[in-house]
């Protein structure tokens, strides 16, 4: 079963489940578009749906999150609810991020935490930490240039991934069982956000220029130093660049 089928990580999961013998059932609170698969209704927040859901199941990829200012109530009372219903469960696949109990952020202090509640719950499971996908970087930092000027924190690193390769080794966690916490999930190369500007630039040929800003407190500060990366884990392989030309064909 795959929570938050409706979400990124889950339509990526979706597409590549296609192609598997796999019998799946998927569930959100949202039903995906053109959906194959058995879909069943259940809300995190409320538990809502969790019992029918989880029906039958024997291994489940975690896929449900939220960034916004319910993260609290999905991702840790959220998923406390799906554990307690989860006694018969053989695997339980979590997605977590990169350097999350170095980062100060509520959302990934909530993924630090939910992780707690599944490595001391008594489910069998596999967690596994990825960098930031391709797409949200460039969703939340270079989408909108002002004044043909892409105004960023340049010197912060990523080491981003391809969503669609890290859905697929998720997919490849099923048959192995659970592991408990398994080697991150880095990108293929370490990049400053500069850097990664300046590749849209050359890219797509446009005539943006990059400016550089900086930015005072702790959160920025461990940016710079790259938390969230894991130079030792480069095991994505679609660069950053590959991403950005493939976007381009296909627009």
């Amino acid at each position: 079963m795959v929570t938050g089928a409706s979400g990124q990580l889950g339509l990526a999961l979706l597409k590549q489940l296609k192609n598997t013998d796999f019998q799946v059932k998927l569930t959100s609170r949202r039903k995906p578009a053109n959906v194959i698969f058995e879909w069943v209704y259940s809300d995190l927040m409320t538990g809502k749906g969790l019992e029918e859901a989880i029906k039958a199941v024997d291994v489940i990829i975690h896929a449900a999150t939220s960034p916004r200012k319910d993260s609290d109530m999905i991702d840790v009372s959220g998923l406390k609810k799906l554990l307690d219903m989860s006694k018969d469960i053989k695997h339980f696949i979590y997605p977590s991020i990169v350097g999350i109990e170095d980062i100060p952020m509520k959302y990934y202090r909530n993924k630090f935490q939910a992780e707690e509640l599944l490595k001391n719950s008594s489910v069998p499971h596999t967690i596994v930490r990825a960098a930031q996908f391709h797409s949200f970087v460039e969703n939340l930092f270079l989408s909108k240039p002002l004044f043909k000027r892409y105004l960023v924190p340049g010197e912060i690193k990523f080491q981003s991934v391809d969503v669609g390769e890290y859905a697929a080794y998720l997919i490849q966690m099923i048959d192995e069982g659970a592991k408990g916490i398994r080697e991150d999930f880095g990108g293929p190369e370490i990049l400053t956000l500069r850097e990664m500007a300046e590749l849209k630039i050359k890219v797509n040929n446009e005539s943006n220029k990059v400016v550089n800003l900086s930015f005072p407190g702790k959160l920025y500060k461990s940016l710079l130093e790259g938390k969230n990366t894991n130079k030792h884990q480069k095991v994505g392989k679609i660069t950053f660049e590959e991403y950005l030309r493939n976007r381009a064909v296909h627009k």
